[in-house]
C-alpha cells in the first residue's frame, strides 16, 4: 500500500498541490486526471520517490516495491532489447550476471563453487528459469517479434523504446505500479493487450493518461488533481465525470440557496434593527447570519479551448480520388489501393504502428506522391493540416503570436485581436509572446489548432492530434470535428475519438488497405 499525508509541492510562488493526504490501496488501480501542467507527473514522481515534496511525506508500505515508467528514452539505448527488459527486476539482473560469469570460468574455486550453488538456487526462486519466456511474451504483446531482442534498444524509434520500457516495468511485477501516459505511441491492439494486463495486475495502479477509452476499461478510481488538491472518485473517468458534474451542481445549488438566506435576514436586519419591537428579532437574526457561510467553490485548473473549424470555401462534389495506389519504402505498404473520398466524409486510418497510416494520409494530402498510381484532387479543396510531428509546421524560433499571424485573412489584425483568439485557445497573458521551441506538448498542438481555425480549410488532415492534448482539449477537438462541415481525414489511437467521429475507416494491414462503412 502507499499513501500520501499533507504532501504539497511548490515551485517558487506557484503551488501545484498542497495538503494532500491520499491512501491507493492493492488491487486498485486509479487514473490520476487534471489539466496539463496541474502537476500530474510531478506528483507521480515525488511517489516515485524520483522528486522532493516541499513538505508532507509519502507512506510506502514494508517490503513494498515500486515500479515506474521511465521517461528518458536514452538511457539504455546500449543495451540489447531483451537484456533492457530483465533489468526491471534488478534481482534478478544481478543473480543472472553473476551466473553468467560464474560459468564462464574453467576452474572454480571451493568458495565459487558454494556461491554457485547459492546463485543457482536464489535464480531458480526467483523466476530465472523463465526470465526469457516471460520477457518474450511481454514484448510479442507490445507488437516485438523475436528476431529484434538481441537488437540495441538505439536502433528503435521513440515510440517503440517506450513500448520497451513499458515491458522493464512490468516485467518486475512491483507492488505499485506507476505508469505515466502509458498508451502514448501505442496502437490500437497494443493498448487492449495493456488494458487486459492491468485488468488482471493484482497490485495497486496509479497512472495518467488521457485516453479516454483506456481509463474507463482499467480505473477502479479516478484521483482528480484540481484546486490544488486531489479528490477521488469510485469508478471509471465516464463515472467521474458524472459524479463532479452533480457534486459542483449541488454547491451551487446549497449556495443560491444559502445566498437567499443571507439576503433576507440582511434586509430584515437592515429594515427592523432600529424598531423596538423588533430588535430582538434583528438580533437573533443577526446572531445567525454570522453563523452562515457561503462554500467557497474555487477556481478550477481544468478549462477547455474553444475549437470551432469553419470552411471558408465551399468543397465540390469532387474531393479526393486514388487509382490503383502503391507505396513501399524497405517492404511494400500498400498496393493497388483505389477509393473516392466524398464531402463531410469523417474518415479514420488504423492500423499497427509501422505500417504505413502516416504515409497513405500524406498521398491523400499530395504531400507524398505514390510509387504508382494516380491521386486527383479536387479543384475546391483547401487543406488545413495536423502534422504528427509539431517541427515539421512550427517554427521553433518564432514567437507564438508571431508564427500565427500569417494564417490570419487579414495581416493588418491587431494585436489584441489576435491576442483574443489565442486567449480561446487558452494562451493567457505573456504565453503569446513564448518563443516555439519553449512550448508544451499541449501548447503547440493547441497553437496548430488555432492555425487550422485560422485557414478555413475545408478539407482537415490530422495526425494522431490526441498526442498531447488534456482530457478537456481531447473533448473539445472531438466536438468541433463531429460539428464541421469539413471533410475530415485522421489518424489516431484514440478509440473514443474513432467511435464517435468515423463514418468510415481505412485499416491497413498485411500489405492491404481495408475500406469500410461505420454507418
Amino acid at each position: 500500500m502507499i499513501s500520501t499525508s499533507r504532501l504539497t509541492k511548490r515551485f517558487g510562488q506557484d503551488v501545484l498541490f498542497e495538503d494532500v493526504s491520499v491512501q491507493f490501496t492493492p488491487g486498485n488501480c486509479y487514473g490520476l486526471i487534471g489539466a496539463n501542467g496541474s502537476g500530474k507527473s510531478t506528483f507521480v514522481k515525488i511517489l516515485a520517490g524520483l522528486v522532493p515534496a516541499s513538505q508532507g511525506e509519502v507512506i510506502v508500505g514494508r517490503d513494498c516495491t515500486l515500479g515506474y515508467l521511465r521517461q528518458d528514452h536514452a538511457e539504455f539505448d546500449d543495451v540489447a532489447i531483451l537484456d533492457t527488459v530483465y533489468m526491471g527486476n534488478k534481482r534478478l539482473w544481478d543473480l543472472h550476471n553473476e551466473r553468467e560469469a560464474l560459468y564462464s570460468k574453467t576452474d572454480l574455486t571451493e568458495a565459487e563453487h558454494d556461491r554457485s550453488g547459492l546463485v543457482e538456487e536464489e535464480f531458480g526462486a526467483a523466476g530465472g528459469y523463465t526470465m526469457e519466456a516471460d520477457a518474450a511474451k511481454l514484448l510479442a504483446g507490445l507488437g516485438f517479434t523475436e528476431d529484434v531482442f538481441a537488437k540495441e534498444l538505439r536502433t528503435l524509434q521513440g515510440g517503440f523504446k517506450l513500448r520497451v520500457l513499458l515491458a522493464q516495468v512490468l516485467f518486475a511485477h512491483p507492488d505499485v505500479l506507476l505508469l505515466d501516459e502509458p498508451t502514448n505511441h501505442l496502437d490500437l491492439e497494443s493498448i487492449e493487450w495493456l488494458v487486459e494486463l492491468l485488468k488482471r495486475y493484482e497490485g495497486t495502479v496509479i497512472v495518467i493518461s488521457h485516453d479516454r477509452f483506456f481509463l474507463n476499461q482499467v480505473c477502479t478510481h479516478i484521483a482528480d488533481l484540481d484546486y490544488h488538491e486531489i479528490r477521488m472518485f469510485t469508478g471509471n473517468y465516464d463515472d467521474f465525470t458524472i459524479a463532479s458534474l452533480e457534486a459542483r451542481e449541488r454547491r451551487e445549488k446549497s449556495n443560491k440557496k444559502l445566498e437567499k438566506q443571507i439576503h433576507d435576514l440582511k434586509t430584515f436586519i437592515s429594515r427592523f434593527s432600529a424598531n423596538a419591537s423588533k430588535a430582538r428579532q434583528a438580533t437573533s437574526r443577526q446572531k445567525l447570519l454570522g453563523k452562515l457561510e457561503l462554500e467557497e467553490v474555487k477556481p478550477s485548473s481544468r478549462v477547455s479551448p474553444y475549437i470551432r473549424f469553419t470552411p471558408k470555401k465551399r468543397l465540390g462534389d469532387k474531393v479526393i480520388q486514388l487509382d490503383r495506389v502503391s507505396k513501399s519504402y524497405d517492404r511494400p505498404l500498400f498496393s493497388d489501393f483505389s477509393c473516392k473520398i466524398e464531402p463531410k466524409e469523417k474518415i479514420a486510418i488504423i492500423g499497427k504502428n509501422g505500417v504505413g497510416k502516416t504515409t497513405l494520409l500524406k498521398i491523400l494530402c499530395g504531400l507524398l506522391p505514390p510509387d504508382t498510381g494516380t491521386v486527383v484532387l479536387g479543384d475546391t479543396i483547401q487543406f488545413s493540416v495536423f502534422p504528427q510531428d509539431p517541427a515539421e509546421a512550427l517554427d521553433p524560433q518564432s514567437q507564438a503570436l508571431t508564427w500565427l499571424r500569417q494564417f490570419a485573412d487579414d495581416k493588418d489584425i491587431s494585436e489584441t485581436e489576435l491576442r483574443s483568439f489565442m486567449g480561446r485557445m487558452l494562451f493567457s497573458k505573456d504565453d503569446v509572446f513564448k518563443p516555439v521551441q519553449v512550448l508544451s506538448g499541449g501548447e503547440k498542438a493547441r497553437l496548430i489548432l488555432a492555425k487550422m481555425m485560422l485557414e478555413g480549410g475545408n478539407v482537415a488532415i490530422l495526425d494522431e492530434p490526441t498526442n498531447h492534448l488534456d482530457l478537456e482539449s481531447i473533448e473539445a477537438l472531438n466536438f468541433a470535428l463531429s460539428e464541421t462541415a469539413t471533410t475530415v481525414i485522421f489518424v489516431s489511437h484514440d478509440h473514443r475519438l474513432i467511435g464517435s467521429l468515423a463514418t468510415r475507416i481505412l485499416e491497413i494491414k498485411d500489405g492491404r488497405i481495408l475500406d469500410r462503412s461505420c454507418a
